[in-house]
């Protein structure tokens, strides 16, 4: 009961992203971070509210990301051939590992870098949001990831076609590929490729679902890597085994891919996840201060921006190599 009257705070939030985004093109679960950093700054919260607002930001994060595997469809990878799947994996290795490369250069922490470069590398918020428990990082960490990311994205949108198009001189399908390859979010990647034209929207798509299918061995990969070796200097991070929503996400991936349910409760699953997962990230922006906005975030602007900039030109490279 304690935690009921942070909760509904936070579901309250995540109704007035939902509002908010039919009109303001940046995605609820940005929105809702940055509501609840705005209602956090300005209204003091009682032991009572902040209590929900943990509840929320966690437990009902784990279970958001746990329905997330309804979301995976296998049968895609059918649909590309050998040398788009091994791009796919090239440009997601390179964008990881560079935000480490980056924090290393520019002192920044490790941790914090490494959930801009998931979440440039996979798929956006929802990649940073399953691997923030694995990686150890905090929730104004995770806010600024997400924001950043899908401020990125955003940017993209205009400036992806432009560059294929172009600078590049790129056919649709390339220019599908570099968009596909390099946006954050299905949304993103939606606008930025119809914007071109019809086969390169169909590609950037296709390109776009092979990468979020690459979140499972993304987190088992994190989970082995990251346990006790990496960023053990202060990193907080713990070996306790697989985490539970973790095993959830990989049982509710088997649902639309063995067709365990009828495709209407499949949607359904989606879109309780995708509510849970905006509540959550009202919680999240709840905890963020103005403070660790104004000490991390140019900087983290700055190597997310570099991580942007690296996943394009990798993109490209690879495009002109394999493709052209």
């Amino acid at each position: 009961m304690k935690a009921v009257c942070g909760t509904l705070l936070c579901i309250v939030i995540g109704v007035c992203a939902l509002f908010f985004s039919e009109y303001i093109p940046i995605g609820a679960v940005v929105i809702a971070i940055l509501l609840g950093m705005i209602v956090g700054n300005t209204i003091e919260l009682g032991e009572i509210v902040t209590k929900g607002v943990t509840f929320s930001e966690r437990h009902i994060l784990s279970f958001a990301i746990a329905l997330l595997g309804v979301d995976l469809n296998f049968v895609i990878l059918r649909e590309l051939g050998y040398k788009s799947i091994l791009i796919i994996i090239a440009a997601m290795a390179v964008t990881i590992f560079s935000s480490i490369v980056f924090a290393k250069i520019f002192k920044f922490k490790k941790r914090f870098a490494l959930l801009l470069g998931i979440g440039n590398g996979i798929c956006g918020s929802s990649a940073i949001a399953a691997t923030k428990q694995i990686i150890g990082a905090n929730e104004e960490e995770v806010g600024l990831s997400i924001a950043i990311v899908n401020f990125l994205g955003t940017i993209g949108i205009f400036l992806l076609p432009f560059i294929g198009t172009v600078l590049l001189g790129f056919s649709e399908i390339n220019s599908g590929i570099l968009i596909g390859n390099t946006l954050a979010a299905v949304g993103q990647v939606i606008a930025a490729g119809f914007s071109v034209s019809e086969a390169s929207g169909q590609t950037a798509t296709i390109i776009k679902m092979v990468r979020i299918l690459m979140i499972s061995p993304v987190v088992f990969i994190l989970i082995l890597t990251f346990s006790r070796k990496f960023l053990k200097h202060g990193s907080g991070i713990k070996s306790n085994g697989i985490p539970l929503f973790i095993v959830g996400f990989i049982l509710f991936s088997f649902i639309p891919n063995f067709e365990l349910l009828p495709e209407v409760y499949i949607r359904t699953i989606s879109k309780i996840s995708r509510y849970a997962l905006i509540v959550a990230m009202a919680g999240i922006g709840l905890k963020i201060t103005i403070g660790s906005v104004l000490k991390n975030g140019k900087s983290a602007l700055l190597i997310g921006g570099l991580i942007f900039l690296l996943q394009i030109v990798f993109s490209s490279s690879m495009i002109f190599l394999f493709w052209k």
